[in-house]
């Protein structure tokens, strides 16, 4: 599963909410932006080993060395392949250097001996003027996909976004190739996007066609119940 983050152009407001969230620090955007129901949600158990995996939330900058190179190791694990055949090229400086960007958050998987056996990353951010929660990546253990731990930590990332108003929407990015992450966002009710890229004509009968699509969902806001 691959969330690419894709360069756009961004217009800012002049009060600027998403940047206020992007700046508190990982505690309190846990309490005021994941809103998880318990304290429950740092645990995970494999429903099909009963497995126990604990799950944290940590900004880039927090995040120490030998866990920041085993998230790198399990990207290259499971899409320098998509990288490769891409139009972007598997780059290891550049991805490392994308992975550490500031406003980044990291939900970690780790197993009972404090091994990183999956994570995503997201960023509250503005594509093409409008506010969203971007889904940099997503990656698992082979072990992991296919148990729910994956739909559980995309729920993460609309939790976020449906408590940090004016944002409505999650985006990621995914390869054409990677048609199983494909299905997967599918399942998840993720749809083509308006600003995805489509294919076009360029000059001397050249043809651009994109290697990636870029995938939204919008999440609702939960009204109020009436008594």
């Amino acid at each position: 599963m691959k969330g690419l983050k894709q360069s756009v152009k961004r217009r800012r407001a002049a009060t600027n909410p998403i940047e206020r969230a992007n700046r508190k620090d990982d505690e309190s955007f846990v309490k005021e932006h994941l809103c998880p129901t318990s304290s429950a949600w740092t645990e995970w158990v494999n429903p099909k080993t009963q497995d126990k995996f604990s799950l944290s939330l940590t900004s880039s900058g927090n995040l120490d060395d030998e866990d920041f190179d085993a998230c790198f190791k399990l990207v290259e694990e499971t899409s320098r392949p998509d990288y490769e055949s891409s139009s972007v090229g598997w780059k290891p400086s550049k991805k490392i250097a994308e992975m550490k960007s500031p406003e980044l958050r990291y939900i970690l998987v780790k197993d009972v001996v404090g091994s990183i056996r999956g994570f995503t990353s997201l960023m509250p951010t503005y594509e093409e003027g409008e506010p969203v929660v971007y889904c940099y990546e997503i990656h698992l253990k082979p072990e992991l996909q296919g148990t729910g731990l994956g739909s559980t930590l995309m729920e993460f990332l609309e939790s976020v976004a449906v408590n940090t108003p004016p944002i409505e929407k999650v985006m990621l990015t995914c390869f054409l190739s990677n048609l199983k992450a494909s299905a997967f966002y599918k399942k998840l009710g993720f749809e083509k996007d308006e600003i995805s890229p489509e294919p076009r004509k360029l000059r001397f009968g050249k043809e651009f066609i994109p290697d990636y699509v870029i995938m939204s969902k919008v999440v609702k806001k939960q009204e109020p119940s009436k008594i």
